[in-house]
């Protein structure tokens, strides 16, 4: 999903987004899947893989939030790319925050995001289902 389609779904303060598992085996756990059907508020937005490593710049991402504990922004691009920048290009936005997990079977699972201290704001929510 790009990310000004994501913010502008963050801009109607509810954001459901789920993930949905067309595999037939239930050999693995539902979040060892590897590929999800994506649905940002009821509308098919693509397909999402599941890594099994992270990129270089994954890694400066995830260092750079080490310190964040809840919060939401855009972090400038790394590297070569910073010098290359132009108009936000290599930007990334983050938002970091604590979720609710609610497990509802062993083919449903969902992630609440939970405003801090009752605090009004965005509404976010993950869901991850394995179809029959």
């Amino acid at each position: 999903m790009h990310t000004a389609v994501f913010h502008k779904e963050m801009a109607s303060d509810i954001v459901r987004i789920a993930l949905e598992s067309e595999t037939l085996s239930y050999k693995k756990k539902l979040m060892e899947e590897f590929v999800w059907a994506v649905y940002c508020n009821g509308r098919k937005m693509g397909y999402s893989i599941r890594r099994k490593s992270l990129s270089e710049d994954e890694i400066h991402v995830m260092q750079l939030l080490r310190g964040v504990s809840m919060g939401a922004g855009v972090l400038p691009p790394a590297g070569k790319e910073a010098a290359a920048a132009v108009d936000g290009g290599g930007e990334v936005t983050y938002i970091r925050a604590r979720f609710e997990r609610v497990v509802g079977s062993k083919d449903s699972e969902a992630l609440y995001m939970i405003n801090p201290d009752g605090a009004a704001g965005a509404e976010l929510s993950l869901f991850f289902v394995r179809a029959h």
